[in-house]
């Protein structure tokens, strides 16, 4: 059995369906006797609410395409062309030409709103997918990082890349790459390129560069790209790039970027069955001493005040339970909801639109008081009805246009 086939069959079995879901899910366990505890142990295990993980079809889509791009960069680990491409890099080391003759393999990006649980469905799918902290192949013995995980510099430093790369790498493998660059003087970009090319060939399978989005608003930003499709034809790893909404911008600007950076997109939320399946996981881990029920109404609520975006919902519960036990009010209810939203959240109020498009099966929002300004949205008129008509009714009669328009058809009032 050669290097190629015990790093690929180190590898876990790819997981699909019912099975992915499941193994994707964390429910941390939950005992109801936990509500007659102390103030102190309830507070502390309010914070497993962070540790709740329920997949979507984002989080699956994450995990097949980590999969599988490193299983692409594992294949190529021991072929003709990878032996090929170390004598090329060992050549850039010694600051001669170097050639990237490797290609073949993917850069693509995870792109997605912040907030919407992006980074913690990669790393629970890297989780997956590296069962072992290293792989380790016999005839030639050699040790692999099967993911590798760094932050693109705020500066998008292509010489702190290359640096942050070698260190995160010594730490997994105990050797002093990282090291021996600092104290080279004569450590050029060219020379570090080279270096992390072994480096990534030899081993690493799948590299993932997190804030991808810092290229966007650095005039370094094009190189440091540039970089790393240089690293990819000069190692064959796989390259996936996750960042917020920014850097879509950024990517689009020309034809060679654009091409890198095919991958997911994802945005908030939806109101729809995940998002109430969500809500109600959420809902059963409560911690105050009386239980509430979650109705229509409160997961309404949460949606309008965290407009999609899963961390927003998940403080909003957590700290509303917070609120609960530290005043002594002990239930999670909306009150508690509003002041956790009112005291904990306002520096998002201007990020946040509390608006919702309302489903059939939704209850019906609370009228409001007669003071309050009044808009009719959703308007279907019945068959027959002139609104026009009824407008000139109103003004003559000197009746409200909306009361009279609720007797012809359905009218939905909200604040302003």
């Amino acid at each position: 059995m050669d290097k190629l086939m015990d790093a690929v069959k180190a590898m876990p079995k790819m997981l699909a369906g019912s099975e992915l879901a499941s193994a994707l899910t964390i429910l941390p366990e939950y005992d109801e006797s936990i509500r007659n505890e102390s103030e102190a142990v309830r507070l502390m295990a309010l914070s497993d609410l962070y540790r709740i993980c329920l997949p979507s079809q984002m989080s699956m889509e994450i995990y097949n395409k980590l999969y599988l791009s490193l299983l692409r960069s594992l294949q190529k680990k021991n072929t003709t062309l990878a032996i090929q491409q170390r004598y090329q890099n060992n050549r850039a080391i010694q600051q001669q030409a170097c050639s990237g003759i490797m290609g073949g393999s993917d850069s693509y990006t995870i792109i997605g709103a912040s907030g919407i649980g992006k980074s913690s469905a990669i790393s629970r799918a890297i989780s997956l997918i590296t069962e072992k902290r290293l792989i380790e192949t016999e005839m030639p013995h050699n040790k692999i990082i099967p993911c590798l995980t760094v932050q693109c510099p705020f500066d998008s430093s292509v010489k702190g890349l290359l640096l942050e790369i070698l260190r995160k790498a010594d730490e997994e493998l105990g050797t002093t790459y990282y090291q021996y660059a600092i104290k080279s003087r004569a450590a050029t970009v060219d020379m570090l390129i080279g270096t992390v090319s072994t480096v990534a060939l030899n081993h690493i399978g799948l590299l993932v560069v997190d804030e991808i989005q810092n290229v966007a608003n650095s005039k370094n930003g094009k190189n440091l790209v540039g970089m790393l499709t240089q690293l990819i034809n000069n190692s064959g790893i796989s390259i996936c790039m996750v960042g917020t909404n920014e850097s879509v911008v950024f990517f689009e600007q020309a034809m060679q970027l654009a091409r890198r950076s095919l991958g997911l997109q994802y945005d908030r939320l939806e109101f729809d069955q995940y998002f109430h399946d969500f809500c109600c996981t959420l809902f059963h881990y409560q911690y105050t001493r009386q239980k509430a029920a979650i109705s229509p109404a409160i997961i309404e609520w949460l949606y309008e005040h965290s407009a999609g975006v899963i961390s927003v919902i998940v403080s909003l519960i957590h700290d509303a339970q917070e609120i609960a036990i530290l005043n002594g009010t002990e239930e999670l209810n909306m009150a508690t909801l509003n002041e956790a939203y009112e005291k904990r959240l306002s520096m998002l109020h201007g990020y946040i639109e509390p608006t919702i498009k309302r489903r059939p099966q939704c209850s019906p929002p609370k009228k409001k008081s007669s003071a309050a300004s009044v808009i009719p949205v959703q308007v279907k008129a019945d068959e027959g009805i002139n609104i026009s008509k009824l407008v000139a009714i109103a003004k003559n009669d000197g009746t409200d246009i909306v009361s009279l328009l609720k007797e012809h058809m359905p009218v939905v009032e909200v604040a302003i």
